[in-house]
């Protein structure tokens, strides 16, 4: 087979240059390394020894756990890889979490019709989406009172 998937820890430095190839944001080392250090379950795809995409599923492991970092290196999207990635992290997601476990994710762009294919579902309007990026330059003078 072309692609192989290895589910194993992903080293910082794989996950580093993943992520920027792929048109994610770019994660310093340090958080890298803190963030792996959490991963309840890791996938990577390589094309023969090439890293070419990644997702992993953090939480708690049983009440809430969220898919994330799930990226493609451009040349080979449209080549099933993401449905690769998707289909090992929900093989473990539906054998290995509480059946009461929430799983949720953030799309971005036209992913959300890959993630709709294996069961995900837009949760507004019942509820909405909302993030809080850590910037401490910006956060200076804004901490509760």
């Amino acid at each position: 087979m072309k692609h192989h998937v290895i589910e194993a820890p992903i080293p910082v430095d794989v996950y580093r240059q993943l992520r920027v190839g792929s048109g994610l944001s770019a994660k310093s080392a340090e958080a890298a390394e803190a963030g792996l250090k959490n991963t309840l379950y890791s996938v990577l795809v390589k094309s023969h020894e090439t890293p070419i995409g990644m997702g992993r599923l953090v939480g708690d492991g049983g009440t809430a756990c969220q898919v994330v970092d799930v990226c493609v290196l451009p040349e080979f999207q449209g080549q099933g890889v993401g449905k690769m990635i998707l289909s090992h992290i929900m093989h473990y997601v539906t054998h290995s979490l509480p059946e009461t476990c929430y799983v949720s994710l953030i799309a971005d762009g036209d992913a959300k019709y890959l993630y709709e294919k294996f069961g995900f579902q837009l949760t507004e309007p019942k509820s909405a989406g909302m993030y809080y990026e850590v910037n401490h330059e910006e956060s200076i003078g804004k901490e509760l009172l």
